[in-house]
């Protein structure tokens, strides 16, 4: 476990897959050529406080400098160097560690958040039930729930911003297109983002 993570954690249960959709408006890369593995980084079972949080390196929440035209508020994702940021304005941003879709599930785009809900359930769409039929159709949320603490529903689509019952993953490309935080830096992104908020997912920054 890297360090700089406090959490309490209970192995159990089997990998699986993050979530995967296509959206109208984003680009998902075609994920035909991809052989079907179980991700490394969600465990049903596995518990993870609320409070679990990475207090140092750079995947440590930290107030950075930030050059963006968007408004104070706005929701960025430069997912190929693993960070969120919540613009601030006057060239600064609040950055946030991040976990991304591994090689084939990268996607941009801009949506809206439609959605909040603390302690997730999570029912695995039928695209992912097809590629693995021994995941469970539905766990309610809770501490050993792999959405985590608490998850952004991101427009129409299936994919969110949320939680992870493994931290240890932050700064991995891992999941199918969604974007997982620590439970303590998705609580506190929770309590900054409200409904409506504009989120542009980049792959990687632009000047």
């Amino acid at each position: 476990m890297n360090h700089g993570i406090r959490t309490a954690l209970l192995a159990s249960g089997l990998g699986f897959a993050a979530l995967f959709a296509t959206q109208a408006g984003a680009q998902p890369r075609p994920p035909g050529a991809i052989q079907e593995t179980m991700d490394i980084g969600d465990e049903p079972g596995r518990v993870s406080t609320e409070e679990a949080t990475i207090t140092d390196g750079p995947y440590a929440r930290q107030m950075v400098l930030f050059r963006s035209n968007e408004a104070p508020g706005t929701v960025v994702i430069h997912s190929a160097e693993r960070f969120l940021y919540v613009v601030q304005g006057n060239g600064r941003a609040l950055r946030y560690g991040i976990g991304v879709g591994r090689e084939g599930f990268t996607w941009s785009g801009q949506v809206q958040v439609s959605r909040k809900a603390e302690w997730p359930d999570w029912r695995p769409p039928p695209e992912m039930l097809q590629r693995q039929p021994y995941l469970p159709r539905f766990m309610a949320g809770g501490p050993g729930n792999p959405m985590g603490a608490r998850a952004l529903y991101l427009g129409s689509t299936v994919f969110r911003i949320h939680g992870t019952n493994q931290p240890e993953t932050i700064g991995q490309a891992i999941s199918s297109g969604c974007f997982r935080l620590a439970n303590g830096d998705i609580a506190d992104l929770y309590e900054r983002v409200p409904v409506g908020t504009k989120v542009v997912i980049r792959h990687k920054a632009t000047l």
